[in-house]
């Protein structure tokens, strides 16, 4: 068969194997939602795309979620709940800021029993890694996670990780734990950041800078040494 994807075709196409599961509604915020008929547009793109062969979907749920082509993930899996999460985490920082290099199910380590955050992207300027905690933790298993994090600090093998300034020093990015839970878990030599949001995220550091800003002239935040531009 003959036929030709226009630019936004092969972007969703992407989209949607970088992510692994993409709801349709998501997709009308990111690739439609300038159209005169934003739902209506979407819906004959995907199944447009579908028909082709180009990408999978589940009709499980509502609206129906999209998935790459040989994912190798089951269409009732709890696992595309994990990944809705993922990428509303996303959304919720598109809101602010798009965030660059983005890596979804990051695996640095390059190893099995490594750190495998479920999100890493540089939002702000600064480099995080993301846990989305769908699940409450045991405090020691949440702080055996951590402990991770720390051996892979001690390694200094994230210093040659590629997406690393060329031009300054390395730096170890924060871990953000999106939980509903606040965790005792702790570490003296990384940033560790539990929050609900990315939205109580910017708010928490929103507040900050409105009480450092007074008699400063600055663009960006500083908090525990933490930094996220604000414009």
């Amino acid at each position: 068969m003959s036929f030709r994807l226009s630019q936004r075709d092969k972007d969703i196409i992407a989209f949607i194997n970088q992510f692994r599961a993409v709801d349709r509604d998501s997709l009308v915020d990111i690739f439609f939602k300038q159209l005169r008929s934003p739902v209506n547009a979407c819906n004959s793109v995907m199944v447009r795309l579908y028909r082709l062969g180009l990408i999978e979907r589940t009709q499980q749920y509502s609206p129906t979620v999209y998935l790459p082509v040989n994912a190798n993930i089951k269409k009732n899996s709890q696992k595309i709940l994990h990944f809705l999460s993922i990428l509303d985490i996303y959304k919720q920082m598109c809101t602010y800021s798009t965030p660059k290099q983005v890596i979804v199910e990051d695996k640095p380590t390059g190893r099995k029993g490594g750190i495998e955050p479920d999100l890493f992207c540089i939002f702000k300027g600064s480099p995080f890694w993301i846990e989305v905690q769908r699940n409450q933790y045991s405090e020691q298993k949440m702080q055996v996670k951590i402990n991770l994090y720390e051996e892979f600090f001690f390694s200094d093998e994230w210093k040659a990780l590629n997406w690393q300034p060329e031009d300054r020093s390395a730096i170890f990015p924060s871990v953000i734990l999106i939980t509903p839970v606040r965790y005792a878990a702790s570490s003296e030599h990384i940033r560790i950041i539990q929050v609900a949001s990315i939205h109580e995220l910017m708010q928490k550091y929103k507040s900050a800078d409105k009480q450092q800003r007074e008699g400063r002239s600055r663009t960006s935040v500083y908090s525990s040494g933490i930094k996220i531009n604000l414009t």
